[in-house]
């Protein structure tokens, strides 16, 4: 959910990629000095595509989707949606982190209204839709139901329905199932492309699951070793929609796994190698 007083414009060029990053740096300032967490990264996203991000921890994955947000800025390079440059948080863009950021002292409905309201939509149009989102996310009997009374499978379908519910153009999603069992993160996958095609955002998703990045996207991005950059980029040709319970039994499926996992094991155990040894 945007959250933030101050909302970039919103002017688009139509004929722009949805997303365009051009020649990212990114340092931090820690007790051990500057830390640099990204370096010279280029990424295009088309509109409509799904691309997803993986890479070793540390490469600054999470660092992109908070440049793309606007909840940081980079020391040198350009971050653009939909044509603009990202000066602010803006209202059609939504990001979805690894925990819910659901309001525990409001209903499932509530917490799915709440960003339609603060973008000034009438009470009764706003419970509308979304109360249509929550049946959209299988949740329409939790309605009045907290969020500490839905499991965590649960929670994350109001947190996905309550960032859909405003349409935003662009989806970030920042290893949004990591924390869900094996199972229940197999359903969501499959919801969640249920869900991307009601709409069709541009969605940049985060993940350490191989599987998943594959299973998902029109495209996958490997990241190096930090400094993070963008070291291989992956067109993921299988036919939609996809069953990710079966796609990956499928040869051409696994073979694709096979070779982005060469290129990523590599960075793997490139970064275990330059971690610091314990004290």
């Amino acid at each position: 959910m945007t959250t933030s007083t101050t909302v970039a414009s919103q002017a688009e060029d139509t004929d722009a990629p949805a997303l365009d990053l051009r020649g990212i740096d990114r340092r931090f300032d820690t007790a051990r000095g500057v830390f640099t967490a990204l370096r010279g990264v280029d990424i295009t996203a088309q509109r409509g595509e799904f691309v997803s991000v993986v890479g070793p921890s540390g490469c600054g994955k999470s660092t992109l989707l908070a440049l793309i947000a606007g909840l940081a800025k980079p020391q040198s390079g350009s971050v653009s949606v939909l044509g603009q440059q990202v000066s602010g948080v803006r209202k059609d863009v939504g990001l979805i982190f690894q925990k819910d950021a659901l309001l525990p002292w409001r209903t499932a409905l509530q917490n799915v209204m709440l960003p339609l309201r603060f973008r000034g939509v009438p009470r009764k149009e706003a419970e509308e839709r979304a109360t249509a989102w929550l049946e959209r996310v299988g949740l329409g009997a939790f309605a009045s139901s907290y969020p500490h009374q839905l499991s965590g499978g649960m929670r994350k379908r109001v947190a996905i329905a309550a960032t859909l519910v405003y349409e935003p153009a662009v989806l970030l999603l920042d290893e949004p199932f990591s924390a869900l069992d094996v199972q229940s993160r197999n359903l969501m996958e499959n919801d969640l492309l249920d869900l991307w095609s009601v709409n069709r955002p541009t969605v940049l998703f985060i993940t350490h699951d191989l599987e998943e990045a594959v299973g998902l996207s029109d495209r996958v991005l490997v990241m190096s070793a930090g400094p993070g950059k963008v070291i291989g980029d992956y067109a993921i040709p299988l036919e939609r929609p996809r069953d990710l319970l079966e796609i990956r039994f499928d040869p051409a499926f696994v073979d694709l796994h096979h070779e982005i996992w060469e290129q990523l094991r590599g960075e793997v155990q490139r970064s275990r190698a330059a971690m610091p040894a314990p004290a």
